[in-house]
């Protein structure tokens, strides 16, 4: 009893313990059914309200008296809701459920943290009224408008996210676009040599496997051996039956051993038809070449088989119902070569031959799949039946390899067509000069219609019997040009008679009218293009003279003269265009502008020939135009380049007789003198254009002529002064002044300042003034002054590039990067399309941003020679060689003028490149004659340079470069 008294604890009230799990023990594991969760949402009404109330879990007993109320039924009487469906608890209560009772889904499945339970949210049962979608649509406009802001940015964005996503892992189409574009020029060939597909599909592979695993190979026992045997043996004599139990069955897998063997010759007769020449019949194999003509062998497939049997009763229907019909048998035939039966080819022609024997194609088609023998021997067949046949006769003729039989074949088919040309050239072709001369002879007689025979006899003949040959030739053609052409071209060539090219020319075009022969001046034209390029300029000349009033109106004669000159130069016939100056300047010899083209054609033809032939024209011009100032000075620089200096003295003293007060002819004379070291007759040539033809360009060359002579500075500066006075709104003598004064030992900067202030003041838009002002405060008295006169300067000339670059660059020389870049910014923002700035902020640039300020420049003016010349030599600084002699070409092609850029390439050949590329540039350079570019002006205008050339200037200008320090 010692269990008496102890007190047993209360499982029940201390709690589960932790991670007990109800009914775990025996297996009883909790699941949800569908039953469970129950049907969807009823559908809702128009009004808002519920179809059908949400169905309550089925459960155990469901199926009477759920209480669902369906349309149209309603509960019966005494009906309680959940009666029968063992839901009611004891004596009413527990189970039951009231009527209005939420029956959602609840489950965790339903439940989203935003939205809460999407069967039943809190307001789901309220009805959806006009304020609600009021306020749906609001929300949906604010939606819309976030969606609004930053779109395009958005979209940029995700375009470049996609392109970078492209890029990164292309797709398979982009891969292989390049391989399909070079698929368009694959040939036929070339296709058919692509293999078909196989199947390599996990598949294929998994059977073959089983296939593999499947096939299992044991020995053969000796006993089947023996029965095969037996029934394979064969009598010959046929007298002996083979003895068996009549339970044997005979192997139907046994070949004949004749067919294997006529399979093996066919292919062998196969193959060596395929190595057989098809000329001489020689077997011709190349062990080297053999598996390439393997891979060229055509492997027909079932739909060419098909599709050349098709074409095959075609052919045989066209050809059975209308034999005598020649294209039918071609095709026939032909069809049968494509298919490699090359002997019923022959066969089908053959039979081609019998039922169309006057047509000459079918003969020709017959003779071509023959070989040469039997070739011979068809169209000898072939003459028979069609002895006019020009075709037929050249073809056996072709087919003879001796000359002496090609002859025979050629004169008997002569004697059948002697009206035909083609036989008659192609047998003169085989002749000696001789008998060529004797056949064209007899051959103009059978064909006086044929012009390139009776041209071909005159041009074998000699002189007396060609000018009668071509008489006979215009008699019998009177219509046509080339015969009077050549008798022009005659005459230029014996050189005797040469008054007569004209008169033969005007005679073709009064009987060519007379014949109505309609020949237009661009017909002419062309054959006086034709004439130049056979070396007969004379008559070339002749006909332009001749016809080139033929459809043209007096009131537009010269500008379509013109346009013909210059599309002639344009196709390269330079004599045709000079012939059409001298003729159009026969109708305006007053016009200076004819007599400038026809001297610039001049120089262009006589380039390096003669040049007494561009003085006699410009000596016409002058006589033409005498009150043409420039005429006259070309012909005194002409004279004078080719070192006669006192025809030169003439020239411009008849110059000054037709122009008395031309500045520039006194200028000329001024120059002729100062460059032949005749100061004292240029400056008293100087002090009589002052008195008979003052202008401000006189005094300039006076003040220039006595500094270069810097004999009497005095001179220099009263000039100067007297010619301020009278022509104070010339910059240029400011600036003359200016640097007088600052050139004095000791300097007067004074009256350099008051020289400069006076003239920014007379001449304001004068750039040079305001430039050489700023320079000498800066020299003086430092940048602080120099910056105000820079910009009072930009205010009285806005927008002006070589301001803002003088400031820039005036910021650099006192090593202050930030206001120079600031300048620069200002600078494009003004001028943005300025090249000399887009240059300027290449070369100033940090090197890590040059590349992006290029780029920049590049953008706004591609075509701009400074951003060209800083392009080039950004490349040259990251030694890409390549593209800076690429870019240095291409700016020299844009402005050949532009001194900078030659002396830049004259380096770079002579750093990076060979002498002989050098020297090219150097002879580009002279005969280019640069004159303008900010270091090429600074070198040229110094007075010790004055006089140097362009090929000297530019090694001068190449030394001043930054490049040139490097090695």
């Amino acid at each position: 009893m010692s269990g008496l008294g102890q007190r047993v604890r209360n499982t029940y009230a201390s709690g589960a313990p932790a991670n007990y799990v109800p009914g775990l023990g025996r297996g009883a594991v909790g699941f949800t059914t569908r039953s469970d969760i129950g049907p969807a949402r009823a559908s809702m009404a128009q009004d808002g309200t519920q179809d059908a109330p949400f169905l309550p879990p089925a459960g155990r007993g469901a199926g009477r008296g759920c209480g669902v109320e369906f349309p149209g039924a309603g509960p019966g009487p005494g009906s309680s809701a959940g009666r029968g469906s063992g839901t009611a608890g004891m004596g009413g209560f527990g189970r039951e459920k009231d009527e209005n009772e939420d029956f959602g889904d609840y489950s965790e499945t339903n439940y989203d943290e935003f939205s809460g339970y999407s069967s039943r949210g809190l307001f789901q049962d309220t009805p959806y009224d006009q304020d609600d979608k009021e306020a749906d649509d609001i929300y949906d406009q604010v939606d819309e408008r976030m969606d609004s802001r930053r779109k395009r940015r958005r979209e940029l964005q995700q375009l470049e996210e996609l392109k970078k996503a492209r890029k990164a892992i292309p797709k398979i189409s982009d891969q292989f676009a390049d391989l399909k574009s070079s698929l368009q020029s694959m040939s036929d060939a070339e296709w058919e040599m692509i293999p078909e597909i196989g199947d390599y599909s996990l598949k294929y592979k998994t059977n073959t496997a089983l296939q593999k695993r499947n096939e299992m190979f044991a020995p053969v026992p000796d006993s089947l051996l023996e029965i095969n045997g037996a029934h394979s043996m064969t009598n010959v004599s046929g007298t002996i039956t083979p003895a068996g139990n009549g339970m044997d069955t005979p192997n139907g897998m046994t070949s004949s051993v004749m067919g294997l063997a006529g399979a093996r010759g066919a292919q062998l007769s196969h193959k060596l038809d395929k190595m057989s020449d098809s000329i001489s019949g020689q077997t011709v194999v190349d062990p080297k070449g053999y598996l390439t003509d393997l891979n060229s062998l055509k492997l027909t497939s079932d739909a060419e088989i098909g599709d050349i049997k098709k074409a095959r009763l075609l052919l045989r229907s066209v050809t059975m119902t209308n034999p005598k019909h020649g294209p039918g048998w071609i095709a026939a035939a032909r069809l049968e070569e494509v298919a490699g039966k090359i002997v019923q080819a022959r066969k089908i022609i053959a039979q081609g031959c019998e039922s169309c024997s006057t047509q000459e194609d079918v003969w020709l088609e017959a003779a071509r799949l023959q070989n040469p023998e039997n070739a011979k021997t068809i169209l000898a067949r072939a003459v028979r039946h069609v002895p006019k046949s020009v075709k037929i006769w050249l073809q056996a003729a072709q087919l003879e390899n001796d000359d002496e039989l090609k002859k025979l074949v050629m004169r008997r088919a002569l004697e059948f067509i002697p009206n035909s040309v083609k036989l008659w050239k192609a047998l003169i072709e085989l002749e000696d000069l001789d008998g060529a001369r004797i056949l064209l002879g007899r051959a103009v007689e059978c064909v006086p219609q044929a012009v390139d025979l009776w041209l071909a006899l005159a041009r074998l003949e000699t002189y007396e019997n060609a000018k009668k040959t071509l008489n006979k030739a215009r008699a019998s053609i009177p219509t046509e040009p080339s015969i009077w052409i050549t008798a022009a071209k005659l005459e230029e060539a014996q050189g005797e008679n040469l008054d007569m090219i004209d008169r033969i020319i005007q005679l073709a075009l009064k009987s060519l009218q007379k014949h109505q022969v309609i020949m237009n001046r661009e017909m002419w034209l062309k054959e006086a293009e034709a004439c130049e390029q056979a070396d007969a300029p004379l008559t070339c000349a002749a006909i332009v003279h001749a016809s080139l009033d033929v459809g043209v109106d007096n009131e537009d004669r010269k500008r379509t003269w013109m346009d013909d000159a210059e599309n002639s130069i344009n196709r390269g016939a330079l004599l045709t265009a000079k012939a059409i100056y001298a003729a159009a300047l026969k109708v305006f010899p007053g016009k200076k502008s004819i007599w400038l083209r026809a001297v610039a054609l001049e120089k262009r033809v006589q380039e390096g020939k003669s040049p007494e032939a561009v003085e006699q024209l410009l000596q016409k011009a002058i006589t033409g135009c005498p009150n043409a100032e420039i005429l006259w000075l070309m012909a005194a620089k002409e004279v004078w380049i080719n070192g006669s200096v006192e025809n030169a003295r003439l020239i411009l003293r008849q110059a000054f007789s037709a122009n008395p007060n031309s500045e520039a002819i006194w200028l000329a004379a001024v120059k002729l003198e100062w460059e032949n070291d005749e100061i004292d007759l240029a400056r008293a040539l100087l002090a009589k254009a002052r008195a008979q033809a003052p202008s401000p360009h006189v005094w300039l060359k006076s003040v220039l002529l006595e500094r270069e002579c810097a004999a009497n500075r005095e001179d220099e500066e009263s000039l100067a002064l007297e010619g301020i006075e009278l022509y104070p709104d010339f910059p240029k003598l400011y600036m003359m002044a200016g640097q007088f004064y600052e050139a004095l030992d000791p300097p007067n900067y004074d009256n350099a300042k008051k020289m400069y202030r006076e003239g920014v003041q007379h001449c304001p838009k004068s750039i040079p003034l305001w430039t050489l002002s700023s320079r000498l405060e800066e020299k003086n008295n430092g940048v602080t002054k120099a910056r105000s006169v820079l910009e009072l300067a930009r205010l009285k000339n806005p927008k002006n590039e070589l301001l803002w670059l003088e400031a820039a660059r005036l910021e650099a020389r006192w090593d202050n990067p930030k206001g120079q870049e600031t300048l620069m910014a200002k600078a494009l923002q003004e001028c943005p399309d300025s090249g000399i700035l887009l240059a300027e902020s290449i070369d100033i640039a940090p090197r890590a941003q040059q590349k992006r300020a290029s780029f920049t420049a590049l953008k706004k003016k591609d075509n701009d020679t400074s951003v060209c010349l800083s392009v080039a030599k950004l490349f040259w600084q990251d030694r890409k060689y390549s593209k800076a002699r690429k870019w240095l070409e291409r700016t020299v092609q844009l402005d050949p003028d532009f001194g900078d850029a030659w002396a830049h390439y004259y380096l770079f050949e002579l750093k990076h490149g060979s002498k002989e590329t050098a020297e090219k540039i150097l002879k580009r350079t002279v005969t280019s004659d640069p004159h303008h570019g900010e270091k090429w002006t600074s070198i040229a205008k110094q007075t010790q340079n004055r006089r140097k050339k362009a090929e000297e200037l530019v090694k001068l200008v190449s030394l001043t470069l930054s490049f040139a320090k490097q090695p």
